[in-house]
């Protein structure tokens, strides 16, 4: 077969198994400070009563979590840093049915499931199915999602769709980030660690007084620097480094009067090395071109080691927030204003072999600009709102040079594709929402709501020499509703049953490679779900329980049809629909005033109904009917779960605190990819029986601890801590490609890493 032939075999797969590459699976808080070392997962009592429960705001309002009638996780500061949390990964676990893994195909960007609900991929095409807020602003695009966890105050995890109160309607949940704001008072807090693996960071805040007690500032300096855990085969080095700044300062405008502002200002910056370990196996057609080394490779041990040359990337992101609160007795008015860019150059050899078989650059930009105004207040006594407005506008454009076949390792494909694609796009956004309470007696509760989205997307995609392909625009509008009743029959124990509808815009196909199909929209997803839940508080425990029940309907897949210049093209359509249901547990448990123990359970079951899309026939080549109902979705584990324990020692100095956690997560699969097949292989249909078994993640098996010694220093808090992840070693795909009997690749999960801290706070 000659180079010709191999790239439009190359450029036919590529877009039929564009299927992989966009297919879903599917609090200001007002938080008391917590001045016990063991802090808290969920509700945490403190030593005599229940007075010390943790104030969220998944409703926009200051509620107890245990008064608050959704299934939700609060974590505060306390428990991040006796955990060694250090990125929003390592939450995983701590809430049922969270998985959060870092994508490697863009710049620290997060793969976010919750309930089975993902959108694993980095185009800014489409919206993330998870919102991630951070001080009340939603992240439009996986990229950025994955966060230094140092300045937290509190992360509340929502699970569910929230379509009436955060940002952007998402259909999966929200994971909702608050860091701390200026206190007003001179203070510093400083942190020093060190880590295998050359593992180095160094974070800093200061806060202090800029004007009498009206304006405070705070100042702070995140650099996180890695040589990498993966070894270059050739060289012996570590590959997969990475060098991360973040920085920006607050200045916060009034100090217990009815106004306050806030104005945040940052800056992240990453360089980083992009590698991708090669799991083709004979049959594939790359696998004629990789030395016999490379092919054939397994899943786990052998993900570390990688034959790729290095690729230079970067990522800048400058961002800004002001947020404004009035306070008028008995209606609080809040503002908050945002706008974000970014800006990336990443390399990326992605069939992960010493040849140069298929690699790319991509230079994309980013930005978006937010507008929340809301209202809270009440009608009575017994009839509370929030009610508000909310604009969103972002627009994209991404130059990608592809080298098919170049045989030019070393060379960049930026300086061999004299014809790039060009992929252009907008999305404008206008929302209005309400979530009302109303009491109808002391112990029932009822509320109700609901949100009113109007998205306009334009899109326009072609190549720098043979010209535009098709452009299309498209306006969609949904209103999504929210009912729920709540009855709390005693302080301690609280039942309730809602019912929600998550929305997930539609959009264009950015690889349709037709005017026709390039100008036709594909239509939003939509998910109904029911949840019943319980809250539970007895003693110094904390239990809460809630089973859910979604209907997934209009699920956004590629697919492929004929057209185009390979004779045949990949699009996005809305191909089956999904019922998905779900069990969550966890609690909280202060034992004794030393010993305090928590835990988390998931459970999920998914079902695929009339997954029917096109696809290559191995037989004769046509495109014909594949059936994928039999196929798990994607990032959906059975089950997850998580314990951990944390014990105080007082001491002549300060304390001891002592943290282990295990967690668990079930075999789940990364893509949506062709298994076994059966049926009529040259006409169709095909039945697809199951995924790829090696986009399937094994079981994980993950144990953290952690020793930490808080003492002072001149009147300083300080601390000494020794930590270890994944104690066990457990290691295996973080994720996992295959391109339609091509190429597969795959990247892998941080193995066992130990490290020190050294830090303090005054």
């Amino acid at each position: 077969m000659t180079v010709s032939t191999y790239r439009t075999v190359l450029a036919t797969a590529l877009g039929t198994s564009a299927l992989m590459w966009a297919m879903p699976a599917q609090a200001q808080a007002q938080t008391p400070q917590d001045d016990s070392p063991d802090g808290y997962v969920g509700n945490q009592a403190d030593d005599s009563d229940m007075d010390g429960e943790i104030i969220v705001t998944a409703r926009r309002r200051d509620e107890a979590l245990q008064d608050t009638p959704v299934a939700i996780t609060a974590i505060n500061t306390q428990t991040l840093d006796n955990r060694g949390t250090t990125t929003i990964g390592d939450i995983q676990g701590l809430s049922p049915n969270l998985l959060i893994t870092n994508q490697n195909s863009g710049a620290a960007a997060a793969n976010l499931s919750i309930r089975g609900l993902t959108y694993a991929d980095v185009e800014k095409s489409a919206e993330p199915t998870v919102g991630v807020v951070i001080d009340g602003v939603f992240i439009g695009t996986s990229t950025g999602q994955f966060l230094d966890f140092f300045d937290i105050e509190q992360v509340e995890v929502l699970r569910g769709p929230q379509g009436t109160l955060f940002g952007r309607n998402t259909i999966g949940g929200v994971i909702n980030i608050r860091r701390t704001r200026p206190t007003g008072q001179f203070g510093v807090k400083a942190e020093a660690t060190y880590g295998e693996y050359g593992t180095f960071a160094t974070r800093a805040v200061i806060n202090t007084p800029m004007l009498g007690d009206t304006v405070s500032g705070k100042f702070f300096y995140f650099h996180t620097e890695s040589d990498g855990y993966y070894t270059d085969y050739f060289t012996g080095d570590r590959r997969g480094g990475s060098n991360n700044e973040n920085y920006g300062l607050s200045i916060k405008v009034g100090d217990g009067g009815p106004f306050e502002g806030l104005l945040t200002l940052e800056q992240q910056e990453q360089s980083f090395d992009v590698v991708n370990a090669p799991i083709t196996q004979t049959g594939e057609v790359f696998c004629g071109f990789m030395p016999a080394i490379e092919c054939n490779r397994n899943t786990t041990s052998d993900l570390y080691t990688v034959f790729t040359e290095p690729f230079k990337s970067s990522y800048k992101a400058p961002a800004g927030t002001l947020e404004m609160n009035l306070d008028l007795g008995s209606l609080a008015l809040t503002s908050i204003t945002s706008y974000r860019e970014s800006h990336e150059n990443q390399g990326q050899d992605f069939d992960g072999s010493s040849v140069d078989l298929y690699k790319v650059r991509r230079l994309q930009n980013y930005d978006q600009f937010s507008q929340e105004l809301r209202a809270a207040g009440n009608f009575t006594d017994n009839f509370d709102f929030v009610i508000g407005g909310y604009y969103f506008n972002s627009n994209y454009d991404l130059i990608q040079y592809t080298s098919v076949f170049g045989f030019q390792p070393g060379v960049d494909a930026s300086t061999t594709d004299n014809n790039p694609q060009s992929v252009v796009g907008s999305v404008e956004s206008f929302a209005l929402f309400g979530d009302f309470n109303l009491s109808l007696s002391d112990t029932v509760r009822v509320s109700f709501g609901g949100r009113y989205t109007t998205d306009t997307k334009e899109l326009s995609n072609g190549f720098a020499q043979t010209g535009l392909v098709g452009q299309g625009e498209a306006t969609f509008k949904k209103f999504t509703p929210k009912l729920g009743v709540d009855w709390r029959p005693n302080e301690d124990l609280m039942v309730y049953a809602s019912y929600s509808q998550g929305f997930r815009s539609g959009g264009f196909s950015p690889r349709a490679a037709t005017a026709a199909t390039a100008s036709r929209p594909y239509e939003p997803e939509v998910v109904d779900s029911f949840e019943l839940g319980t809250k539970l508080s007895f003693g110094r425990t904390q239990f809460n329980f809630a089973g859910f029940y979604s209907k997934y309907n209009d699920l956004q897949a590629n697919t492929t049809i004929p057209g185009g210049p390979t004779g045949n093209q990949t699009i996005t359509d809305n191909v089956a629909s999904a019922t998905i249901w779900g069990l969550e547990a966890d609690f909280t448990s202060r034992l004794t005033s030393e010993l305090t123990i928590n835990g988390a359970l998931g459970y999920l079951n998914n079902e695929v109904d009339g997954f029917i899309v096109g696809n290559v026939s191995p037989v004769n080549g046509n495109i014909i009917p594949f059936d994928y109902s039999n196929n798990n979705l994607i990032y959906n584990p059975k089950i997850t779960g998580s314990i951990g324990a944390t014990y105080d020692q007082p001491t002549s100095f300060g304390s001891m605190v002592g943290n282990v956690t295990f967690r668990y997560i079930d075999p789940y699969d990364q893509q949506i990819s062709l298994g076994p097949l059966s049926g009529d292989l040259a006409n169709g249909p095909v039945i697809v029986n199951g995924n790829d078994p090696r986009v399937r993640s094994d079981a994980q098996t993950l144990l953290d601890a952690s020793i930490r010694a808080n003492f002072e220093i001149g009147g300083a808090r300080a601390y000494a801590s020794v930590f270890v992840r994944n104690l066990l070693d457990d290691r295996g795909p973080n994720a996992a490609f295959t391109v339609a009997g091509l190429f597969s690749f795959s990247s892998a999960r941080e193995p066992r890493i130990f490290g020190a801290s050294l830090g303090f706070d005054f």
